[in-house]
């Protein structure tokens, strides 16, 4: 195999500038980074990661967590981090693991024997006995779309409780009298966000809950909710509007209300949502929901890592990004928003 002497000599350079060529980032001259890649190419040279980690004590890869990918949110926002920490000479390496932090843990024990250089959490949530691990370490901990109250990592968020008051101020406006909320996961901050934000724009309109149910960020835990809510009652007794608490449940919701139930969205009930996904503006759906930027959250989570990586920064950073209504035929439009 050639090695990184052999491309120098056939180059006419120093080896350390062939490292360079081969480090993200460094800097090197356009006519020594081709001369360098011509030889490399001619002799199949290939960096070896793995060596250069050992010399450098970085790996450049980030270690990603993440419990579940069904939710349409996650696979775009990933591929989108995925891309811009490509951009930065690093590489994501993905465990999938349980929600709850006490079977997480093992998971991120064993992220941590690949020396990773940070850790993303997506969807998880993780114990006081592993942050205090990975802060020993010096490895940097944010998580993405959650937050939890201990403050020793970085949390990058949409604001959750903005955007659940926004639905409901969109529901009263819209006239609505019997206002039912789907939840999701009750041990993530982002549902328990999201139905608080909800209820107190309800209460400052003088109304509340008309009935909730909890679908578990599942599909098929939507589907058993809203059949729950809806079947076999009067329409007196059932809701006209239901907020759930993301898409991926919303289009198992409206799924049931229609093509089970015979129930007409909008015209008997409204219903609105969280996230944003690419299906949420299929015509079939037309989900009128609170987009989150997945790029805009990306952009955050990156330049949070980089900052505690390569400049060093101890300070976590606790970002909470603006959402946005957007209006869709799925609920009853109020006069003033327009679509």
């Amino acid at each position: 195999m050639a090695t990184s002497l052999d491309v120098a000599r056939k180059a006419g350079v120093s080896q350390s500038a062939v490292s360079r060529v081969f480090t993200p980032g460094a800097s090197v001259s356009e006519t020594m980074r081709a001369r360098v890649l011509k030889a490399a190419a001619e002799l199949g040279y290939r960096p070896n990661a793995l060596a250069r980690s050992l010399i450098t004590g970085r790996s450049r890869i980030i270690g990603l967590v993440v419990s579940y990918l069904d939710n349409g949110y996650y696979p775009v926002a990933l591929e989108k981090l995925s891309k811009a920490l490509q951009e930065r000479g690093y590489r994501i390496l993905i465990f999938m693991a349980p929600q709850s932090a006490d079977n997480v843990d093992d998971v991120l024990s064993e992220i941590l024997d690949y020396q990773v250089d940070g850790l993303v959490l997506a969807s998880v949530a993780m114990s006081s006995d592993l942050v205090a691990r990975c802060a020993a370490a010096g490895v940097p901990v944010l998580l993405f779309n959650r937050r939890q109250d201990d403050r020793r990592f970085s949390a990058v968020t949409t604001d959750n409780r903005g955007g659940g008051r926004m639905l409901a101020e969109f529901l009263i406006a819209g006239r609505h009298q019997r206002i039912a909320h789907i939840a999701g996961w009750e041990g993530a901050s982002t549902q328990r966000d999201r139905e608080a934000g909800f209820r107190e724009g309800l209460a400052d309109a003088g109304a509340e809950l008309f009935d909730r149910a909890v679908g578990d960020y599942r599909f098929e835990g939507a589907q058993a909710a809203t059949r729950r809510m809806f079947t076999g009652k009067p329409r007196s007794a059932r809701p006209d509007a239901v907020f759930v608490a993301n898409d991926h449940m919303a289009i198992a919701a409206m799924d049931v209300l229609r093509y089970e139930l015979g129930l007409r969205v909008p015209e008997e009930v409204s219903v609105v949502s969280f996230d944003d996904v690419p299906q949420a503006a299929w015509p079939s759906y037309g989900l009128t929901t609170v987009r989150q930027s997945a790029a805009r959250m990306v952009e955050a989570t990156v330049e949070a890592l980089m900052a505690r990586i390569e400049a060093g920064d101890e300070v976590p950073r606790q970002v909470e990004i603006e959402g946005s209504l957007i209006v869709r035929t799925s609920a009853r439009i109020p006069e003033g928003y327009g679509r």
